[in-house]
C-alpha cells in the first residue's frame, strides 16, 4: 500500500492557508555557458534525476473522512513539463525584476492534485545570465524519502554527468476510495498505539504525544518551556499577513564576515564568535536602522526575538554543512547602540543557550520529523512552523553552503538566495546562505506589511559596514 503521510508532514497540510502557503523555494543565478542553456534542457534534467526521488512524481491523496493521514500515490498523469515552466524578463533584465518576478511566482500555493513542486526558468537576465526559481512543499521535503528540488538539480563537476534516462518506470494503480479506507482501518490495527490524527477537527491523543515528544525530544520541550515563560515583545514584524510578497536579495562577501569576527574578537573571546553571530549581528544592526527610519520608539531594552535554527559541527569548520542542527531563540539587542558590543551580546546569548543543553540536535529532529543535511533550510521552515506564532518576532536561517562552485549543465552558479515561507502573524522571513565566498540574504516579506523591506536589505549591508568599522570593545 501507498506510504502514509507522518504527523508532522499532514500538519503542514491541514494548517495550510491561502495567505500562508507552506513551501520552501530558493532562486540560483547562473553564468550561461557559451553553448547557451534552454528550457528542454532543464526538463530532461530534472526528468533524469527524479528518477532516484520517486517522491518527486507522487501526489497527496486524503482519506475519506480524514480518519487517518493522507497517503502518497504514483501520479498516473504525471507530466514534468506541468512542474519545469519557463518564465523572461524584458532584457536587460536586473535583479528589482527578478525580484519582483520571485514576489509573484513564489506566494502562489501549489496545486494539491498533483505532485508539490514546480521550478521555473528565468530567461532576459542582464550580464548572460539566467535564473531557476524552485518551490518545495515542506510534507514533500522529509529528508528521508526526498531533499529539496534544488539540490537534485545542481551537480559538482562543470561537465555534465551522462546518467541515462530511466524510462522504466510506470505508475502504480491509484488506491479507491474503498481501499483508501480499508487500507487506514488495517493501519490502526497494525499499530494500536500510534496516535491517529483526525486532521479535520485538529484533535490529537495529547497524552501519547505528549509522551513522544518527553521521550524523544525532551530537549525541545524545554526550549519552548523557557520560550514560552516570555512572550516574544511586541514588534511590527507581527501582523495579519495578507497573500502578496516582496523579496530583496542581499549578496555579501563572506570574507567581510570573517574580518569582523577577526577584528572584533581577538584574545579570550575568539572562540565564542561564530560566523553566525556576525550574520546575527548585521541584521539586529539593521532593524535598529529599520525601525529608526519607521519612526518606532528605539531605546536601550529594545529587542526582537529571533527563531534561529544554526548548524552545530563537530570539527573547527564553520562553512562546511554540518550534521547537526540547533534551534534557538535569541533576543536580538537592537537597542544597543555599539556595533561590536551587539555582537559579543548575541554571541554569548547563543553560547549559553548551547552549553545549557536547549539545543535541538539532528537526532532528536530526525526522531520527529525526519532530517537531511541537505534540506536544512527545509527543516528549519518545519521547526518554526511547529511553534507557536508567540514565542517569536522572525526567523533567521542561516545554512553553510560549499565554497566552491557549483553547475548545471556547465552553468556556474554565480549566487543562491532562500525563500522561507511566512507563518501566520510573521511578517518576514529571512533566509541565508554562504557558498563560493559569498553570503547571501533572502529577505522574504508582507508586500504590505513590509513595503520598504529595501530599506531593510540596505540597512543589512551597512550593517555589515558599521561592524567592518567599529572599535573593538570588551565583551560584558
Amino acid at each position: 500500500m501507498s506510504d502514509r503521510l507522518s504527523p508532522l508532514d499532514s500538519s503542514f497540510l491541514a494548517l495550510e492557508e491561502a495567505a500562508t502557503p507552506m513551501h520552501t523555494g530558493s532562486v540560483m543565478v547562473f553564468d550561461a555557458p557559451a553553448e547557451g542553456f534552454d528550457h528542454d534542457r532543464l526538463v530532461g534534467i530534472i526528468e533524469r534525476r527524479i528518477a532516484y526521488v520517486p517522491r518527486y512524481r507522487q501526489r497527496v491523496r486524503f482519506v475519506p473522512g480524514r480518519i487517518a493521514n493522507p497517503v502518497w500515490v504514483d501520479d498516473e498523469r504525471f507530466d514534468v513539463t506541468y512542474h519545469v515552466r519557463r518564465s523572461a524578463l524584458p532584457r536587460p533584465g536586473g535583479d528589482e525584476q527578478l525580484e519582483e518576478l520571485i514576489a509573484r511566482i513564489q506566494p502562489r500555493p501549489l496545486d494539491r492534485s498533483r505532485p508539490l513542486w514546480e521550478v521555473y526558468l528565468v530567461e532576459g537576465l542582464a550580464d548572460d545570465r539566467f535564473a531557476i526559481i524552485t518551490k518545495t512543499h515542506q510534507a514533500l521535503v522529509d529528508g528521508v524519502h526526498a531533499v529539496d528540488i534544488a539540490h537534485l538539480i545542481l551537480e559538482d563537476s562543470q561537465t555534465p554527468s551522462s546518467e541515462s534516462i530511466d524510462d522504466t518506470w510506470r505508475p502504480s494503480r491509484e488506491p479507491s476510495l474503498t481501499e483508501l479506507v480499508v487500507s487506514a482501518l488495517a493501519d490502526s490495527v497494525r499499530t494500536p498505539s500510534q496516535v491517529v490524527d483526525t486532521v479535520q477537527s485538529g484533535i490529537t491523543d495529547v497524552k501519547a504525544t505528549t509522551g513522544r515528544l518527553l521521550g524523544a525530544a525532551g530537549a525541545m520541550v524545554s526550549t519552548l518551556a523557557r520560550a514560552s515563560a516570555s512572550p516574544a515583545p511586541t514588534s511590527p514584524l507581527n501582523v495579519t499577513v495578507g497573500r502578496s510578497r516582496r523579496f530583496v536579495m542581499v549578496g555579501t562577501d563572506l570574507d567581510d564576515h570573517k574580518k569582523i569576527r577577526s577584528r572584533l574578537t581577538k584574545g579570550a573571546f575568539a572562540d565564542d564568535v561564530t560566523i553566525n553571530d556576525v550574520v546575527l549581528a548585521a541584521v539586529t544592526g539593521a532593524f535598529r536602522t529599520w525601525l529608526m527610519t519607521r519612526g518606532e520608539s528605539v531605546h536601550g531594552g529594545t529587542t526582537v526575538r529571533a527563531m534561529v535554527p544554526v548548524s552545530v559541527h563537530g570539527d573547527d569548520s564553520e562553512l562546511s554543512p554540518g550534521r547537526q542542527l540547533a534551534a534557538c531563540f535569541v533576543d536580538l539587542p537592537v537597542g544597543e547602540p555599539g556595533a561590536s558590543m551587539r555582537l559579543h551580546q548575541i554571541a554569548f546569548a547563543m553560547r549559553q543557550q548551547m552549553e545549557a543543553g536547549r539545543a535541538v540536535d539532528a537526532d532528536t529532529l530526525s526522531g520527529l520529523g525526519g532530517f537531511a543535511p541537505p534540506t536544512m533550510h527545509t527543516l528549519a521552515a518545519r521547526l518554526g512552523g511547529a511553534m507557536s506564532r508567540r514565542l517569536y518576532n522572525v526567523a533567521v536561517t542561516n545554512v553553510p553552503g560549499p565554497q566552491h562552485p557549483l553547475y548545471v549543465a556547465g552553468a556556474q552558479m554565480a549566487s543562491t538566495y532562500p525563500v522561507m515561507p511566512l507563518g501566520q502573524s510573521k511578517a518576514l522571513s529571512i533566509g541565508v546562505t554562504s557558498y563560493d565566498g559569498g553570503v547571501y540574504y533572502g529577505l522574504y516579506a508582507d508586500r504590505d506589511a513590509l513595503p520598504d523591506v529595501d530599506v531593510l536589505g540596505q540597512s543589512i549591508v551597512d550593517a555589515l559596514q558599521e561592524l567592518l568599522e567599529a572599535p573593538r570593545s570588551r565583551a560584558r
